[in-house]
């Protein structure tokens, strides 16, 4: 008799902040890829964008995380990168979920996908869990390197990204309908994305 596998998600990311595609994306990975759980983790110092900007705080992200995803059934948002210490790298995070009897699948967008084999420990990721990747604006045709076995989600082109947002934050533009109610609402009182 075959043993069943739990087939677990992951889909970590900065999330600064999450929005409504972020939603879909997890609807469309729970629906496609049959998953009995989806674990949302946002990163708690992602190594790749320290510098580059300023990045809202882990516990704040890590709210908005859970607004964001509070109404999509078998989602569950993890503090496992935020409670970390030092620098967040995804083959860590998928040894500390790998067990006997799960299998995972690691949801990647388009452009984090083709640069995969900058990632660290790389290889140990592709071995670790099936990549899974999902379009991204501007990176439609984007594919993890060659070496990397990976299958696609089906996705609506929907034009919403953390960036965008950020910037209309910034220059007081409408984000309603961008993001879930509960994360405008944390926006707004938390004084996120202003001008310094």
């Amino acid at each position: 008799m075959d043993s069943y596998r739990r087939r677990v998600g992951v889909f970590g990311g900065t999330f600064d902040p999450p929005h409504v595609a972020h939603v879909h994306v997890a609807a469309a990975a729970i629906h496609q890829l049959a998953l009995d759980q989806l674990l949302v983790i946002p990163a708690g110092q992602p190594w790749q964008k320290v510098g580059s900007r300023t990045i809202s705080p882990p516990s704040t992200r890590l709210r908005m995380a859970v607004a964001a995803f509070e109404m999509v059934d078998k989602v569950l948002v993890s503090d496992l990168e935020i409670t970390r210490e030092g620098d967040t790298y995804t083959v860590d995070t998928l040894g500390a979920l790998g067990e006997a009897g799960t299998e995972l699948f690691l949801l990647l967008g388009s452009d984090a996908a083709a640069g995969l084999d900058t990632w660290d420990r790389s290889d140990q990721i592709a071995e670790l869990a099936t990549i899974v990747v999902f379009p991204r604006r501007g990176f439609e045709t984007a594919a993890p390197p060659n070496g990397f076995a990976w299958t696609g989600l089906e996705l609506p082109g929907l034009e919403v990204s953390s960036s965008d947002l950020r910037r209309r934050v910034a220059h007081g533009e409408p984000i309603s309908g961008l993001v879930p109610p509960l994360v405008e609402a944390i926006i707004r009182s938390e004084g996120l994305f202003l001008p310094s």
